[in-house]
């Protein structure tokens, strides 16, 4: 508007306004053992929401809100209802077998308890921030599972653009500051370079067949 503006000649000069640089992404994630030790010590209806956090990226709010009707236990399926996400856009996946029984049991937990008068409410912040404690693991963030979601899909080749609609990243510029990488990340991929190019000094090192001209002839 600045600029038209200045076309226009409603300005005199010019205005320059500088962009603030964007913070730096936390590096931070979670290994799938940092992940199994902390989930053995949250409370038995936190382990759910978690997994699917590590498994999809989903936010915090995304699965601690989620309800029964969300969870299809016949397509084996979770959904995200339009205007529900950050985005304001829906989201479906398919279970993965141990999600798929692991939220079954969760449903049948859920149906015993509404038997009960009494409901008894957990703090979920509190219970993880207790319970990475309790694992050796205090410096991990509840968000730092969304971005050990992403490094996991690309570890696993997953497309792009499926890992994006899966996570529910609406520009591949924000999915990417999840991408990170790790220094074993690193000493996996210098040793698949190296393994390469041994493989490649193998195969031009080998003596190519000596051809007569007369078998060339014939």
């Amino acid at each position: 508007m600045l600029r038209l503006a200045f076309e226009n000649g409603k300005l005199q000069r010019p205005v320059i306004v500088k962009k603030l640089r964007e913070a730096d992404p936390r590096a931070g994630f979670v290994t799938r053992e940092q992940f199994a030790t902390v989930r053995k010590q949250l409370p038995e209806e936190l382990q759910v929401a978690t997994a699917v956090a590590f498994t999809f990226g989903w936010r915090k709010r995304e699965v601690f809100d989620l309800k029964k009707p969300q969870y299809d236990a016949k397509s084996g399926t979770l959904r995200l209802d339009p205007g529900k996400t950050k985005n304001r856009e829906g989201r479906l996946i398919r279970l993965t077998p141990d999600l798929h029984a692991m939220l079954e049991a969760q449903a049948e937990r859920v149906r015993a308890l509404e038997k009960k008068l009494e409901r008894v409410i957990v703090d979920p912040r509190k219970a993880w921030a207790a319970a990475c404690d309790a694992a050796g693991h205090p410096s991990l963030l509840m968000h730092d599972l969304r971005r050990s979601a992403v490094r996991n899909m690309e570890q696993a080749a997953v497309p792009r653009s499926v890992a994006m609609k899966l996570t529910g990243h609406k520009t591949e510029a924000v999915y990417r500051r999840y991408a990170i990488v790790s220094d074993a990340d690193l000493a996996k991929a210098a040793e698949r370079i190296a393994n390469a190019d041994q493989a490649e000094s193998a195969g031009h090192g080998a003596l190519a067949p000596v051809v007569r001209l007369a078998d060339a002839r014939s």
